[in-house]
């Protein structure tokens, strides 16, 4: 099983990221130089990601400094934020970074559930 793929997020790709994958959980990651939850995040999500080994999904970074049009478009005051979406549909966000138990158990509860599973 391979590692969920991260991504750098840009005004021009993030549709293409973001929106269009069917069947997989896309987080974005909205951060910003000089945020030390942000470089918390970010120590961190080797980890994490190894712990999601096989997952359907995929993370999209975000440099909300550098793409404010971006955290515009999602009302975003304060970073980091992690965007939840799936087929194309915001599922909801987490503001603020928690530590690996919580992020860990809300992706999770969003994650596609594989056909033939129970629900």
């Amino acid at each position: 099983m391979a590692h969920p793929v991260s991504y750098e997020g840009t005004p021009e790709n993030f549709d293409q990221l973001v929106l269009e994958p069917q069947g997989e959980l896309v987080v974005v990651d909205f951060w910003g130089d000089g945020c030390p939850n942000c470089e918390v995040y970010a120590a961190a999500e080797p980890m994490l990601l190894s712990e999601l080994d096989g997952a359907p999904m995929r993370v999209v970074k975000v440099n909300a400094y550098q793409h404010e049009s971006l955290a515009h478009r999602f009302g975003l005051y304060g970073i980091p934020t992690f965007l939840l979406f799936r087929d194309g549909k915001l599922l909801g966000k987490m503001s603020q970074y928690y530590g690996k138990e919580y992020f860990l158990g809300v992706i999770r509860e969003h994650l596609p559930t594989p056909p033939g599973s129970p629900a």
